[in-house]
């Protein structure tokens, strides 16, 4: 089994099952022990600022901003800086502990030994 998991959300509000899918996936296995990178592309880019995963909603499914605050306690969360630089997005506009990275840092994880990479 993988020690490591990276998981990079490609969608938000406009696939919300697949949204939550992604960090249902990473709070699950932050709970379980796994080390967890996700990382924050396209739409989902917009869940690294402040209020934001507080607007979506899913019926049926864990509340959105639980479970990014399950991941930022134990885990990583990195808004991918071509989708931020696309949206306006800087370093002081993001929730705290999410950093901006690019392709070479995902990369360099999802290549990683022990590491096992999903994309929503």
């Amino acid at each position: 089994m993988a020690k490591k998991l990276v998981i990079k959300v490609t969608a938000g509000a406009d696939a919300p099952e697949r949204c939550s899918q992604a960090f249902t996936v990473a709070a699950v296995a932050v709970a379980s022990g796994v080390d967890v990178s996700v990382w924050l592309t396209g739409e989902s880019a917009w869940f690294a600022l402040p209020g934001r995963a507080a607007e979506f909603e899913l019926p049926h499914a864990a509340p959105l901003p639980d479970l990014i605050d399950s991941v930022l306690a134990a885990g990583r969360l990195t808004l991918c800086t071509q989708c931020a630089a696309r949206r306006d997005i800087t370093e002081q506009d993001v929730i705290e502990g999410v950093r901006i990275a690019g392709a070479q840092v995902f990369v360099q994880e999802a290549l990683a030994e022990d590491t096992q990479a999903l994309v929503y």
